[in-house]
């Protein structure tokens, strides 16, 4: 559990303009293959306390409309599963009985 005030400054955090209205936020973690896909990473505290991982992801699209809408929905498959995988590895487990 994340024990810190939120408006304490975090090992993580950019500590300069991307700091303000009560959110803490990372500098950007980048990838990027030039020509084809980008995606951009950023952790945040929100003023209440609550930690994010906010994700922008732009993918260069066929120029064929039906080759753009399959690539568009295997992507939303794709980020669905990894959002799924995030959400569940966040939840906390149950405690095992003392035996």
């Amino acid at each position: 559990m994340n024990r810190r005030r939120p408006d304490d400054h975090t090992p993580w955090c950019g500590r300069d303009h991307r700091c303000g209205l009560g959110e803490h936020r990372s500098p950007e973690i980048v990838v990027d293959i030039p020509g084809h896909a980008r995606a951009v990473l950023v952790r945040v505290r929100t003023a209440a306390g609550r930690e994010h991982a906010e994700v922008r992801v732009r993918v260069a699209l066929a120029a064929g409309e039906l080759s753009a809408r399959r690539q568009l929905v295997g992507l939303l498959g794709d980020v669905r599963q990894a959002v799924t995988r995030a959400a569940i590895a966040a939840r906390p487990r149950p405690r095992r009985a003392a035996r």
